[in-house]
């Protein structure tokens, strides 16, 4: 393996709360990865590229050794359950919660309820934590609809400042887990390249 480090991280939120993270400890990318058609991206200092990819593969590139090391949600962790990747700093940013949210007014049919995600292991352990089933569609975007459509009782979702919900007559009823973005670590690539990673955690560690 070479010395150099490979840094994935995911177009939005994360990007652009880790930029600075990154500003204050030196490393600068060679170009705006918001802007750049580029998926590998150097940054000044030339043992570290950036790696552009989609949030929820972020894990599954660190776990494999695509990328030594990256920055993912934990709530993409979580869904992921994936043993093989150390998860030494929680970065403290894009903070979030994971929510049950339904109609306003109304409630969770006690009877297997459908909710409808994008985190179906998530909700699925949630649910049978509290020993009850639920039916769980599966979609990507646009959760909100799913209720007003008819298509389910009520979402699991991501909830920041909660306004997307209430224009679209939902309202946040449970609250799952607090989620916060991380950085995360491919074992081989720990042992390998040790003090390389070592030093970027202490320094990010340093700046949060």
């Amino acid at each position: 393996m070479t010395t150099g480090l490979t840094l994935a991280l995911s177009k939005g939120r994360i990007y652009k709360d880790t930029l600075p993270l990154l500003e204050k400890i030196g490393i600068e990318p060679a170009e705006d990865p918001e802007a750049s058609r580029k998926l590998i991206i150097p940054t000044n200092r030339s043992d570290l590229n950036l790696m552009v990819i989609r949030a929820t593969d972020v894990p599954t590139f660190v776990e494999y050794g695509a990328a030594d090391l990256g920055v993912a949600g934990k709530d993409v962790l979580l869904e992921a359950e994936s043993d093989n990747l150390y998860e030494p700093l929680d970065l403290n940013i894009a903070r979030c919660r994971l929510m049950v949210a339904v109609p306003k007014g109304r409630l969770l049919p006690q009877t297997r309820p459908r909710i409808a995600t994008k985190y179906v292991n998530l909700t699925r352990r949630y649910f049978a934590g509290k020993g009850q089933q639920v039916e769980v569609i599966k979609l990507y975007g646009s959760m909100e609809l799913a209720p007003l459509a008819g298509l389910a009782d009520g979402i699991v979702d991501l909830v920041d400042t909660g306004n997307t919900l209430r224009a679209n007559g939902l309202e946040a009823t449970e609250d799952i887990v607090t989620i916060s973005s991380r950085l995360v670590v491919n074992k081989a690539a720990m042992k390998m390249k040790s003090s390389f990673i070592k030093q970027l955690i202490n320094e990010l560690s340093e700046v949060i």
